[in-house]
């Protein structure tokens, strides 16, 4: 699954397919018509409230599609020592790597289709814990 342009709506549709679900169950959790479903299929973006009906309805986190797009092409954050940090705004951290993005990555680098030094320069992750990687699926 690719993470850099996504298309939620393709992908909810791809989960309604594989679950087989059908369409009135649909309309009837989501509370919508045949139509709203629909130009849910063919939307790019969906309202957050909507995407969390779909994610309780299908049982998938569909927000994790967004959370790996942002560890995976978030460019890293300039750092200044001498800002002080808020403590009411929330923190990023880039650093938390799901299983589903470390199979990502490492199947990049079994189809040849990255090398590791790639890996490392387009998603900037530390060079041990790429290794690390490696070695655990071995």
């Amino acid at each position: 699954m690719l993470y850099k342009n996504i298309h939620i709506g393709t992908y909810i549709k791809e989960m309604v397919e594989s679950k087989n679900i059908a369409l009135e169950r649909i309309c009837n959790f989501l509370g919508k018509d045949e139509d709203f479903v629909e130009n849910v299929y063919e939307s790019q973006s969906v309202d957050t409230d909507v995407l969390l009906r779909w994610s309780k309805l299908l049982e998938f986190d569909f927000f994790r599609l967004y959370s790996s797009h942002l560890i995976l092409y978030a460019p890293p954050s300039a750092v200044n020592k001498t800002e002080k940090k808020s403590e009411t705004t929330p923190q990023f951290r880039k650093n938390i790597y799901t299983q589903e993005i470390k199979d990502f990555i490492l199947n990049r680098i079994e189809t040849g289709e990255m090398t590791q030094a790639d890996v490392i320069k387009e998603y900037s992750i530390p060079k041990s814990t790429l290794h690390r990687w490696i070695q655990k699926k071995r």
